[in-house]
């Protein structure tokens, strides 16, 4: 383009010249004749001369232009063909238009003209690559090489006005690179924090030399597993032991399921209750802080799930292992007595006091409200206790607190909740620490102080922030945590007898009248709840049941269908008038049936079809419900389903129990 506006500047100058030069013979021709001939002669010359100069200059300069473009062509021809990364030109289709030699050496086949690259490359998303978006990096593997997928999209227009796109691919040969990355996290550092779960308590009553042979024996078993997979273990405090190792030997320890655990289960020294261990494991952090933090927030969930576990957090994910075990009872009061001074500090210092049991609230969580909306009040503080009301399992209890006019304004809805809220507000939260289970999750990002006060296992969504946490899965319920919160929480404490009855039956449904996770403290609770006024007759009429609840609930232990030897499954009949109740009824009637050991009532309510699960202890409930999504502890458990119906949950059911199972925890 330069060029050609040279040659114009060139042949508009010589032109003024020679019309110059014309005029000024004109002129020598007026006053000379001969002279005018003569420069005429002279005129026509220069102009031959010009011309002739012009053509000469073009034809050289078009001669020039071809060769410098044939030049290049040859050049890039020869660079696309000869270049050392493997190249392919494919359509917007992704059949193959152009390649080099290289890239069918990649893929080893010759004549792939017309084929798609698709045939060749398997992982490649050619739609993708024709979006043309920027900072987009592919790779893709071919014969165990990686590469990654650098690419130019040119847009043309075809018949008829058509666009078209046509895209060069370059294949850069990563291999070393992917390889040297999965090396170096292969090989990454793993740190494990180890505590021995309620060592005092196994030890109680345990001669001096059989306690020192049985530390002895967790240490040496815990060494020589660490020797086993090459990583440095010390003990830092009684029963608690840091180990570093490196992460390759994470994989064949999770493929072992932590047979340690069941190593150190097995040490029997006189001791009647088996040690155990909880095994907080973080890796996939990058540096030793993150590492460090990851390991706290795994034993810290792996304890409050029980203990005999093993927790792997691996970023955001969490992984568990083992949790077979009952929880050991702690018989010393002395947590309770500081979580209860820690409480009324709370309460003192706040304006106002809310607490909220968990959705559709149970006898459980009912009665830890009422015993906690005495606590605040014998400190001299008002409370209101979040239920949107009344369900069939809590319907006679609540009517008998209701008939009381001290209670008529004790109960609030979510809605009218969110009113009174604001910073200077003590939320207590009891029988739940999920913030989506409980009955106004909206309320616990604004509250001043939140309190947790619960008996299940701990769940990876655990509520964050919580100004004080009492969570003790050995207890039989919360509502015999509340109870010795009760007595330490203010001297000479006056319970009411409806507010007595209404713990007691908390304990008494979640301990089956007194036969499942019953310990000392649980019968302890008992008494000072009867010395309170609790009447035993009034709480059995809690329970009693009509005749259509009783009839529902004999047809859903009926259609029981036995898996598996030992395991019950039934499902609650359409048109009940209480299906949850009539399910966690039915699953601890099925209990009562010789040879089995665990059972799962389904029920469809509403769009979501609910699952109850309950064991006699040897069968984890617990870890079958969280594969489904949902939780609660060893013995009781349970799920929500949504989106699926009945005959689809039961096969979720049931390929979580074949998992269980077939992972040998049986």
């Amino acid at each position: 383009m330069k060029n050609k506006s040279f040659i114009k500047l060139v042949k508009s100058n010589t032109a003024i010249y020679l019309w110059s030069v014309f005029g000024l013979i004109l002129c020598l021709t007026y006053y000379n004749i001969f002279l005018g001939f003569v420069g005429m002669l002279l005129l026509a010359y220069l102009v031959y001369h010009s011309r002739s100069a012009t053509h000469s200059q073009k034809e050289q300069l078009t001669e020039y232009v071809e060769n410098l473009s044939f030049d290049i062509d040859n050049a890039i021809s020869s660079t696309l063909i000869g270049l050392p990364l493997p190249m392919v030109m494919v359509n917007e289709k992704g059949s193959i238009n152009w390649y080099n030699s290289r890239f069918a050496e990649m893929v080893q086949r010759e004549d792939i003209l017309g084929s798609g690259i698709i045939e060749h490359i398997k992982d490649i998303d050619i739609d993708l690559i024709m979006q043309h978006k920027k900072d987009m990096e592919i790779q893709v593997t071919n014969a165990d090489r990686h590469y990654s997928v650098i690419y130019n999209i040119v847009e043309t227009s075809g018949v008829g006005g058509r666009k078209r796109k046509t895209g060069m691919l370059y294949f850069v040969d990563i291999t070393d690179c992917v390889v040297a990355q999965q090396e170096i996290n292969r090989r990454g550092t793993v740190i494990a924090l180890i505590q021995v779960d309620s060592l005092d308590e196994i030890a109680s009553g345990l001669d001096a030399d059989i306690r020192a042979s049985l530390v002895a024996e967790i240490d040496k078993r815990l060494y020589r597993w660490a020797e086993g997979i090459r990583g440095a273990i010390q003990k830092y405090d009684d029963g608690k032991y840091i180990l570093v190792f490196e992460k390759d030997w994470l994989t064949r320890l999770q493929q072992k399921k932590f047979d340690i655990l069941d190593e150190i289960r097995d040490i029997a020294l006189g001791n009647l209750i088996p040690p155990t261990l909880s095994i907080g494991i973080g890796t996939g952090g990058g540096d030793p802080a993150r590492l460090i933090q990851f390991a706290n927030a795994a034993i810290d969930l792996a304890q409050g799930r029980g203990g005999d576990q093993a927790v792997v957090k691996v970023e955001d994910r969490l992984y568990f292992y083992g949790g077979k075990t009952r929880e050991v009872e702690k018989r010393t009061k002395l947590k309770s007595r500081v979580i209860a001074h820690a409480l009324r500090h709370l309460i003192l210092q706040s304006d106002s006091v809310l607490i909220m049991p968990h959705r559709l609230a149970d006898p459980d969580s009912l009665g830890a409200a009422v015993g906690m909306y005495r606590g605040a009040k014998s400190l001299g503080k008002d409370a209101k206790i979040i239920m949107s009301g009344p369900n069939p399992s809590i319907e006679t209890l609540y009517s008998r607190i209701m008939e009381d006019e001290e209670y008529s304004s004790l109960f609030i809805g979510c809605r009218e909740a969110q009113g009174v809220v604001d910073g200077g507000t003590l939320l207590i939260i009891v029988d739940t620490h999920r913030p989506g289970f409980s009955e106004c999750p909206e309320l616990l990002p604004r509250a001043g102080n939140i309190v947790v006060i619960d008996h299940h296992r701990r769940s990876p969504d655990f509520i964050e922030d919580a100004a004080l946490v009492y969570q003790e899965t050995y207890a039989s319920s919360t509502c015999e945590l509340v109870t010795e919160i009760l007595q330490y929480i203010s001297e000479d404490i006056k319970i009411r007898p409806i507010e007595a009855e209404a713990l007691l039956a908390g304990i008494i449904i979640d301990t089956k009248n007194f036969t499942y996770k019953t310990g000392v403290k649980t019968f302890e609770a008992a008494s000072f709840l009867r010395r309170m006024g609790a009447d035993t007759t009034a709480v059995r009429q809690f329970f009693q049941d009509d005749i259509d609840t009783f009839l529902a609930r004999a047809e859903t232990v009926k259609k029981a269908r036995i898996v598996h030897n030992s395991i019950a499954i039934s499902v609650c009949p359409e048109g009940i008038e209480s299906p949850l109740l009539i399910t966690a009824q039915a699953a601890n009637t099925l209990l009562d049936i010789r040879g089995i050991k665990a059972a799962f009532v389904l029920c469809k309510f509403g769009q979501s079809v609910f699952i109850s699960g309950r064991s006699l202890g040897e069968i984890n409930v617990q870890l079958i419900m969280e594969s489904l999504g949902g939780g609660g502890h060893m013995t009781a458990a349970g799920v929500q389903l949504t989106g699926v119906e009945v005959d689809g949950a039961r096969e979720r059911l049931e390929e979580a129990l074949n998992q269980y199972i077939e992972e040998g925890d049986v």
